[in-house]
């Protein structure tokens, strides 16, 4: 409800993370900060989950180095704790005793796995597993798989660079034959990397979340094709919010 711009300056960033912990009656009614409260904090890495320190250089550069709670003005004794964004939203949708993935598709590709209904995750917190760097053609799978992506394959084929994942999913909806192979495409090329991973982990069932997997169903028969009995979802719209009740 509060929009943050990962790409502003440190004051815009400090001023969005103030106004969405602090007494924002606006937003649902929410109370001013108390003692006991805590706060729970979703957030992509590279990140210092056990200090809440900014690690990142593609995202919130002007703020590396520096603590979430000294950017959100949180006092001292309301605690904080922080789960990497993938992580959060895979544990707030686990069914006990099955092997899950979820794969997070939006400007990045983000991947987890969680085997006996525990994610796996390095010390750091991050996902012990990762899709983004893998090898694929001249570069990795994150080129393709992902809105750059999409934009670029949709580039190579029509020549125009004034559109966006979205409305490339918009255009494929209403029939447009270079627009349903670029999704089509990457529903192929996920479909063959999942299938290894499945596998690997005995996953039972993968899900998918993050803005362009809102177009799930355009790379949806590739995908269940290459996984072939094990089931694919969306991931629950609230599904990091419940991740993140688990942390307190």
């Amino acid at each position: 409800m509060i929009p943050v711009s990962s790409g502003g300056d440190a004051a815009s960033i400090a001023a969005s993370l103030r106004e969405a912990v602090g007494p924002v009656s606006s937003c649902g009614g929410l109370s001013p900060l108390a003692k006991g409260d805590g706060i729970a904090v979703a957030i992509p890495g590279p990140f210092d989950y056990r200090e809440g320190i900014f690690l990142m250089d593609h995202k919130f550069q002007s703020v590396k180095g520096r603590s979430f709670r000294e950017l959100a003005a949180v006092p001292e004794d309301v605690e904080i704790r922080f789960r990497h964004d993938v992580v959060a939203a895979l544990e707030g949708c686990l069914e006990e005793d099955v092997n899950t993935a979820l794969v997070t598709i939006g400007t990045g590709l983000g991947f987890c796995v969680a085997v006996d209904g525990k994610p796996r995750v390095l010390e750091s917190g991050s996902p012990a597993d990762s899709l983004w760097n893998a090898p694929y053609g001249d570069g990795i799978l994150e080129d393709k798989v992902s809105a750059r992506g999409i934009r670029d394959s949709y580039r190579e084929k029509t020549g125009r660079t004034d559109v966006s994942a979205l409305q490339i999913a918009l255009l494929a909806d209403g029939g447009d034959i270079p627009a349903l192979e670029v999704y089509s495409e990457v529903g192929t090329l996920l479909g063959d990397v999942l299938l290894e991973k499945a596998e690997e982990y005995g996953v039972e069932r993968v899900l998918f979340g993050g803005q362009v997997s809102r177009s799930l169903h355009l790379m949806e028969r590739p995908i269940r094709n290459a996984l072939d009995g094990i089931r694919v979802e969306k991931a629950p719209e609230w599904a990091v919010f419940r991740g993140l009740s688990k942390l307190f």
